[in-house]
Formats: structure tokens, C-alpha cells, sequence
């Protein structure tokens, strides 16, 4: 039985990867500081046999050490995540990205256990040819934007990971496409479909910032961590592969679309940039994965359409605030 340690896993993907590997048969381990994720996530995990939690910090090295060196294969997760973050604090985002990846990487280079390492379609920044290919170039703006604090760090973290791949480390890193379902947070810091989701169910306006002509694909969760699995095999060993979904909508439809499926009749709020974010503030007109490479390597093509998967996030949420 495969051993997996799962850091950031009692959070939105992290949890449902838990549920899926164990589903699977694996022995999984989670070490989460709940700065993100909560263990309400991994209920039914709490009941496996194979299920193992620490509440811990990957800055803890000991703690990382011990846990990886018991381990087969490690899921780097934990991350400090959200536009807003990337704004409000940049030297959180920067500290809590950068730093704790140079401690699973040592750790995993000591003992010689494979990174599955969680990144981001953000590294592409703000690059005008679709779809993004995982040799795409980046395009960023200027360093004095604290808006590509994020997509720096997350690259920076890809940098070690294969300056860590070069020593024989075996490294895969997953490059998520806005990934929404079930368990995301729906705080500021969260994704657009919980907070339209939630504000949607209270009856209250959907915020929808800039004009809403952003294009956007929404990789389903469940579709999502399926693929995720895969990223064990050794042929996926120092890759960069896109996970997501291929099937584009504005932000202003998706809004619709969440309207429709809640049956609720609140108008829209449309919010600019810069009231939101602050000056200088920058967005992408569009962002779109080829997933040639995720077919190839992982076997990955989405499901569900995202009517099909809003409907079930719709559901989840429902049922939380009737709670």
C-alpha cells in the first residue's frame, strides 16, 4: 500500500484528494495549519483506518521530516492563496508560498520521495496566446504591482522544483485552471463561483469587478483530483502539466448562469478594479489551458460540464447555510 503525505490537505483541493486517494486504497497522512483548510472537510476521512491528520505548519522542518521520511510520495498543497492576499500582503503571500516549499523540497531531496508540487495558471500572467501551453511564455507587469506577487512566487517555486528535478529529485508540478466545487472558501480571498454562490443563495447582489467580459474555464474539483492521481506515475517526473477544463465563460455569464441555477433574482453590482483591489490593479481578459499534455501524461479530460458542477456546488452550499 502506497503511503501519501498530503500538505494542505484538510483544505478545498487538499480534501478532496484525501477523500479520492483513499477511496483508492491509499495510506494517506495530512499535516495542515488550518490557515486555510478545516477538518469539517475531512470528516469522513476522520473515520479511515488510513487516515492520519497533523496540525502542523510546513515551516516545522522536524515535523516535515519526520513525516515525509515515513511517506512514499508527497502533495505540496499548502499555499497562501487569493487575489486579495496578493494585494492586502504581499510578504505573506511571498513567505508562506516561497518558504514552505523550500522545506518540503529539502526534506522530500533528503529522503529521496517524489513532489507532486500544486501550482498555478497565474505564472502565465497576463500572455494574450491561447491556450496557454505549459511552455508558454510569462508575461507579468511591473514588480512594484504587489497584483504579480502571486504568479512570482508560485514561479519561484516551480524554479526550485526543478532546480531540485535537475539533482534527481522526482518532481511533477500541476498547473490548476481555477478549479471550483464543493469545500472552496467563499471568503474574500476565495474563488468568484463561492462568493457569487453564497451571495446568490442570501438573495443578495452578485459583485462582479471590472466590466465582466473576462474569460474564464473552470476546472470541476472531482474531475480535477482524478488527475491529480495520476501525477504519481514516474512518467509524469519533472513536468509541468495544466489541469482545468477547456470550456470558456465571462464572468458576467458565469454570474447568469448562477442566478439561473439559484433561481435568484438579485441584480448585479458591477465593481471596478480599482475600488476593489486598489491602483494599478491589472486582470486578464482571458485565461485558457491546452490540455494536450494532461491527456497524454495523466489520462485527464474533464467530465463535467459546469452547469452539472455548479448545480452540485449549488447543493453543498445549500445545505451549509440550512445548517
Amino acid at each position: 500500500m502506497k503511503k501519501i503525505l498530503i500538505t494542505g490537505g484538510a483544505g478545498f483541493i487538499g480534501s478532496h484528494l484525501v477523500d479520492h486517494l483513499l477511496k483508492k486504497g491509499y495510506k494517506i497522512t495530512v499535516i495542515d495549519d488550518l490557515s486555510n483548510g478545516s477538518t469539517e472537510h475531512l470528516t469522513e476521512a476522520f473515520e479511515h483506518a488510513n487516515f492520519t491528520f497533523h496540525e502542523a505548519s510546513v515551516l516545522n522542518k522536524q515535523v516535515i521530516d519526520q513525516l515525509i521520511e515515513a511517506n512514499d510520495v508527497v502533495y505540496h498543497l499548502a499555499a497562501v492563496l487569493g487575489v486579495k492576499n496578493t494585494v492586502d500582503d504581499p510578504l505573506k503571500v511571498i513567505d508562506g508560498n516561497i518558504l514552505g516549499t523550500r522545506v518540503v523540497l529539502e526534506s522530500a531531496a533528503q529522503f529521496n520521495k517524489k513532489v507532486i508540487f500544486a501550482s498555478t495558471s497565474e505564472i502565465y500572467g497576463k500572455n494574450d496566446t491561447l491556450p496557454y501551453r505549459e511552455d508558454s511564455d510569462r508575461v507579468l507587469g511591473d514588480p512594484s504591482i504587489n497584483r504579480w506577487c502571486y504568479a512570482t512566487a508560485k514561479a519561484l517555486d516551480e524554479h526550485l522544483c526543478f532546480a531540485y528535478a535537475e539533482k534527481g529529485l522526482p518532481v511533477t508540478v500541476i498547473r490548476f485552471f481555477n478549479t471550483y466545487g464543493p469545500r472552496q472558501t467563499n471568503s474574500d480571498y476565495g474563488g468568484v463561483v463561492p462568493i457569487f454562490i453564497t451571495k446568490a443563495l442570501k438573495g443578495e447582489s452578485l459583485p462582479i469587478f471590472g466590466d465582466g467580459k473576462q474569460l474564464r474555464s473552470f476546472g470541476y474539483v472531482k474531475d480535477v483530483v482524478k488527475g491529480l492521481e495520476k501525477a504519481i506515475d514516474e512518467k509524469t517526473n519533472h513536468q509541468a502539466i495544466n489541469i482545468g477544463a477547456t470550456e470558456q465563460v465571462s464572468i458576467e455569464e458565469l454570474a447568469k448562469r448562477i442566478q439561473y441555477l439559484t433561481k435568484n433574482e438579485a441584480p448585479f453590482s458591477f465593481i471596478p478594479y480599482e475600488k476593489a483591489y486598489g491602483k494599478g490593479y491589472e486582470d486578464i481578459p482571458s485565461r485558457l489551458p491546452s490540455l494536450e499534455k494532461a491527456k497524454e501524461l495523466l489520462n485527464y479530460v474533464p467530465k463535467t460540464a459546469l452547469d452539472a458542477g455548479l448545480l452540485e456546488t449549488i447543493e453543498w452550499y445549500k445545505s451549509r447555510l440550512e445548517n
